[in-house]
């Protein structure tokens, strides 16, 4: 892996026009979130309209989210070795018909599909995005800048659940894809004006990485999937699972051949992971949406099923979770840039999320907005903090030519953390719907609504809120060791390989320019 002076050799190409950039990339992390949220608000329509229900509605949330996560690593070294801004317009060219296909599907299995295609352009869009913002801006207007991006992020999803509750209850689902698709041809006009940005040397391309990683990711995902509705030791579960497995050893393999041989570029550097302090921040990026995506995905189902509101309503409530995300990732850049160490603000944010999980455990039929605003702003308090900061802190340790890598990285692990947490949350109440219902219609129940069995699937909802805290809390203590000073100074030890931060990334640094 490169290092600094390495890197030196490896200049950036492009990273111009940063005004036009960060507008262009701030509109696609509005868009996505948005998508992303304001159909979990849509899924009772959609089944009711597509005669569907169970893991084939759900898919169309998860399959994007699948799709996403498989995509991310390779979009974004991709995006180092042709062009950051040429993989953007191709992600945001994909997402766009995408969703113009979902807002068009006839039947649950077309919408499926037509997720996926917008999951792989999402991939594409959010990868580089995030690349092409650290390759333009340096040192404390790298914090701001990715702050904002955290800001905007919030302010998506936040408003994804509203906008879409809104749009649902007066013109239905469809239109709801079509003014997401109005958007992203927007971001797609934009990005023909931005200035292209590219590492200087373009090896070979990995494709045997590119290939085993995205079948063996897909596969696993899928296998979680299926697990949660079929059974961990189904054939259904494990033939996948088996699959997967070969096929991410053998993604192992390839890369640490390229790196040992020397002979073209991985689509991930594995020495990444030897360092302690970029691992804290993966661990960060995961329990940031490990904590927040359950309640997210399924307690706007909850509160329109058990509590008989409307879609408006339960987007509406939603927004004492979102805001936080939307408001506070200002504030924890501006405590970072103060000289706040970053690894305080990170284990503060997860225990806020742990301890807003297990205050949600209070969640029972006809609960009011009011009963719910202390819980949901503790988890959108613990998110917000840190959103805007674990990019920065992470893409300030690899090289210029590798921020791709980097963000493709962690925009994986949030879009696979996704994917798992909407599959193993949704698994949870499924089992213990099942537990009292018995398996016919709970699947049903999970992703449409409680009925009247809203007993048993608040029941199901303190099990799936219970295991998500103690999850937050053992992620919180892994956090704090691996980006512990004691662990920082073994990384600046001198093991080789280490990805070592660049100079102007830190707090104290004075640029604030853009490259």
């Amino acid at each position: 892996m490169a290092t600094e002076p390495q890197a030196s050799a490896a200049r950036e190409v492009g990273g111009g026009r940063p005004t036009l950039t960060l507008i262009v990339v701030l509109l696609g992390m509005l868009t996505l979130p948005m998508a992303m949220s304001g159909t979990t608000v849509a899924l009772p329509r959609i089944g009711a309209d597509l005669d569907a229900s169970g893991a084939a509605l759900q898919w169309a949330v998860v399959g994007y989210f699948l799709a996403a996560s498989s995509f991310m690593l390779v979009a974004g070294s991709l995006g180092d070795l042709y062009g950051r801004r040429r993989i953007l317009t191709t992600g945001a060219a994909l997402y766009t018909a995408g969703t113009l296909a979902s807002a068009l599907a006839q039947n649950i299995l077309l919408l499926d599909a037509a997720r996926v295609l917008s999951g792989v352009g999402a991939a594409g869009v959010m990868a580089s995005g995030g690349s092409l913002l650290a390759a333009t801006f340096t040192g404390p207007a790298r914090t701001r800048v990715f702050a904002s991006l955290g800001t905007t992020a919030g302010l998506g999803l936040a408003f994804g659940p509203t906008f879409s509750g809104s749009m649902v209850d007066a013109l239905g689902w469809r239109a709801t894809f079509l003014s997401y698709v109005a958007v992203g041809a927007v971001i797609l006009i934009g990005t023909r004006l931005m200035s292209e940005s590219r590492a200087d040397l373009a090896p070979r391309v990995d494709k045997a990485g590119a290939a085993t990683f995205i079948a063996g990711l897909a596969l696993a995902l899928f296998a979680i999937t299926q697990g949660s509705k079929s059974g961990l030791t189904a054939p259904g579960t494990l033939a996948p699972a088996a699959l997967a497995i070969a096929l991410l050893l053998t993604f192992v393999r390839v890369e640490h051949r390229i790196v040992r041989s020397g002979r073209g570029r991985p689509i991930l550097d594995l020495r990444l992971t030897r360092n302690p302090a970029f691992l804290g921040w993966i661990v960060g990026a995961f329990g940031l949406g490990a904590g927040t995506t359950g309640a997210l995905a399924f307690l706007p189902t909850y509160l329109q099923g058990a509590s008989g509101t409307t879609a408006r309503a339960a987007g509406l409530t939603l927004l004492l979770m979102t805001v936080p995300v939307l408001a506070l990732p200002p504030l924890g850049a501006r405590l970072v840039n103060r000289g706040v160490p970053a690894r305080h603000l990170l284990t503060l944010s997860l225990l806020l999320i742990a301890a807003g999980n297990a205050w949600l455990t209070t969640l029972h039929p006809g609960i009011s907005a009011a009963a719910l605003a202390g819980p949901l702003l503790t988890i959108g308090a613990g998110q917000g903090l840190s959103i805007g900061i674990v990019d920065a802190q992470a893409m300030s340790m690899v090289a210029p030519s590798e921020v791709g890598m980097a963000s493709g990285f962690l925009n994986t692990v949030r879009g696979g953390t996704g994917a798992v947490m909407l599959t193993v949350f949704g698994a949870l109440l499924l089992a213990a719907v099942e537990s009292r219902l018995g398996s016919s219609g709970a699947a049903a129940r999970v992703t449409s609504g409680a009925g009247g069995h809203a007993t048993e699937f608040t029941a199901a909802w303190k099990v799936a809120l219970w295991s998500v805290t103690a999850l937050m809390t053992a992620l919180a203590a892994l956090a704090c060791k691996l980006l512990s000073p004691t662990a920082a100074g073994r990384r600046s030890a001198g093991r080789s390989g280490w990805a070592q931060p660049p100079a102007q990334s830190t707090p104290e640094a004075t640029p604030t320019t853009a490259r």
